[in-house]
């Protein structure tokens, strides 16, 4: 016999419903929109996304990041007073370059030309100064300084590094002492040396000095050496290559970066130098840059204008060569100190 159970009897055991789901399955996801978005685009399922922050939010901090601070401004105010110090002669010397005698005499250093165009100083100090002759004695000068020293620099620093012989370290250390001592204080002897060989009053004189003086360019060449790895010797030699085919053909084609800064900065040193050009050329027709522009105090110690002029044509080569190359001198340096 059974009894029927009423509405009232009955147990649901049914799946428990929670939220918005009706499957039975508790969603923990982030909160999703089953229907496709007409206004906005946005797919069904897609999350919602959260509220855009304001411009000004995002921009408060950024302002914040950027308040100077005491160190900052005295930053720029140091590097502000290093260029002026830098410039302010430059630009007296331009200025007074196109100035007349009258204008130099009777007005200031800073005082603006009456012609912009007036290039007559610089005639003056080409024909009568002798500069042009000055700029071939110091081509010559350059041309086999700095391949010498780029030959002996680099061949000595491949000596020192690939090669083990006794005194190796006795040899690095005379040649770390012979860059501590000044070389004013060698001249009495070095002039001795050289007027014992009849070439003082040459340009070969200083071209010697230039060569066999430069004790940097070896350290320089010696750093870039050191990053070459030795098994591309091994390997040459392997196949029948002697030290000096070894250096001809596989050393120096890997040394452009400090071939690179040395003929810059030994190009720089040489050009600008005036003690060794101005103690062993005495000819007037032997003169460099230098040595010229010394002698402009002579028939023009009263004229301002003319040795402004010659010093003009001095600075300028050497500006242009170093906002040219000047890539090269900081590469050639970074990579000498990490190597």
């Amino acid at each position: 016999m059974t009894t029927d159970r009423g509405p009232a009897d009955a147990t649901t055991t049914g799946p428990t419903t929670t939220g918005p789901t009706t499957t039975g399955f508790t969603t923990t996801g982030p909160e999703t929109n089953d229907r496709p978005d007409r206004t906005t685009g946005r797919a069904a399922g897609a999350p919602v996304p959260a509220p855009a922050r304001s411009a000004a939010a995002v921009a408060a901090p950024a302002r914040r990041r950027r308040v100077p601070t005491t160190g900052t401004a005295l930053t720029y105010l140091s590097l502000v007073l290093a260029t002026f110090v830098v410039l302010l002669p430059l630009a007296v010397v331009f200025l007074t370059s196109l100035k007349t005698s009258q204008e130099v005499s009777g007005g200031n250093a800073l005082s603006l030309p009456g012609n912009w165009l007036n290039l007559s100083n610089y005639v003056t100090a080409f024909t009568r100064g002798k500069m042009l002759v000055a700029f071939g004695n110091t081509a010559f000068i350059l041309f086999f300084a700095i391949g010498g020293t780029v030959l002996i620099g680099s061949m000595t620093a491949y000596a020192v590094d690939r090669f083990d012989f006794r005194g190796k370290r006795p040899v690095m250390v005379l040649f770390l002492v012979a860059t501590l001592v000044p070389g004013v204080t060698t001249q009495v002897a070095t002039f001795q040396v050289i007027n014992s060989f009849g070439l003082v009053d040459t340009r070969w004189a200083p071209v010697l000095l230039y060569m066999g003086t430069d004790i940097v360019s070896v350290y320089v060449f010696l750093q870039f050496i050191r990053s070459i790895p030795t098994s591309l010797d091994e390997a040459a030699r392997l196949d029948g290559a002697n030290a000096f085919t070894i250096y001809r053909k596989i050393i120096f084609p890997l040394l452009k970066p400090a071939i690179a800064t040395v003929v810059i900065i030994k190009g720089i040193t040489t050009y600008n130098d005036f003690y060794i050009p101005f103690l062993y050329l005495h000819s007037e027709e032997l003169g460099t840059i230098s040595t010229a522009l010394f002698r402009f105090k002579g028939p023009f110690g009263a004229h301002w204008e003319a040795i402004s002029a010659g010093a003009i044509l001095v600075i300028v080569p050497t500006l242009i060569v170093f906002l040219l190359l000047q890539r090269w001198i900081y590469n050639g340096f970074a990579r000498g100190a990490t190597k």
